[in-house]
């Protein structure tokens, strides 16, 4: 909607309430690239200078990031989601896998109440994803389908709340799996660690096949126990 009707004053606000509302309505959704800044500017008929200081508020609050050579991205969905991402973001590896089975914990025992069929499917394919990945060693796709596979049991829930609220920390959860899934010292090679063959999700999809919360919920926290006994206070 363009802007050029509004007065000078609070012009600012005005673009930062605009984009805000790209990201509330999903239209941009976390991870995404924003339009640029040319192309903001003639979107919304205001001048350059204009988006360039809604977008910085916006990255100050923590809903954008500005990547030098790349553009502009979705880095959260609200300023809560921003702000509780940056203090993640200077925890301690074991801090977040304990935020993490607090979500995920939860979100097993009510995917296991709550999921269709088309729930179901979403997980049995980010499952046959991952298995292929480990089969293979593709340390990239391995972490991608393991990050896929529990969006997928967040999103079976049903509780927007809670799909927001690990979309929020979707990056951090992200870095955990990189994390505890391969060798810190063997990056190079591309490799998963063997540290790893025991982490096996099959049990917690059957659990939630099955409609059993208990035992999709014991799961969960069986696999974040496992990742939290190989790392260091």
């Amino acid at each position: 909607m363009p802007l050029a009707s509004t007065r000078r004053t609070g012009l600012v606000d005005q673009v930062i309430s605009q984009l805000r509302a790209q990201i509330d309505s999903g239209e941009w959704g976390v991870g995404d690239r924003i339009p640029t800044e040319s192309e903001l500017s003639d979107q919304l008929e205001v001048g350059r200078n204009t988006v360039r200081e809604a977008v910085r508020a916006l990255a100050h609050a923590g809903l954008l990031e500005i990547r030098q050579g790349a553009g502009t991205f979705v880095r959260a969905s609200s300023e809560l989601g921003g702000a509780l991402r940056r203090r993640l973001e200077r925890s301690r590896l074991r801090e977040n896998l304990e935020v993490r089975r607090a979500l995920e914990v939860e979100a097993a025992r009510l995917a296991a109440l709550r999921h269709s069929d088309e729930d179901m499917a979403d997980i049995d394919r980010a499952m046959a994803l991952r298995e292929a990945a480990w089969r293979d060693r593709d340390m990239s796709a391995f972490v991608e389908a393991d990050f896929t596979f529990h969006r997928s049991v967040v999103n079976a829930t049903h509780n927007t709340l809670l799909i927001d609220l690990y979309d929020d920390i979707a990056q951090v959860v992200y870095a955990s799996i990189a994390h505890t899934a391969y060798e810190q010292n063997d990056g190079a090679t591309n490799q998963p660690s063997s540290e790893t063959d025991g982490v096996d999700h099959s049990k917690l999809t059957e659990a939630i096949r099955s409609a059993d919360p208990a035992a999709a919920a014991r799961e969960a926290t069986c696999y974040i126990d496992e990742l939290l006994s190989l790392t260091e206070d």
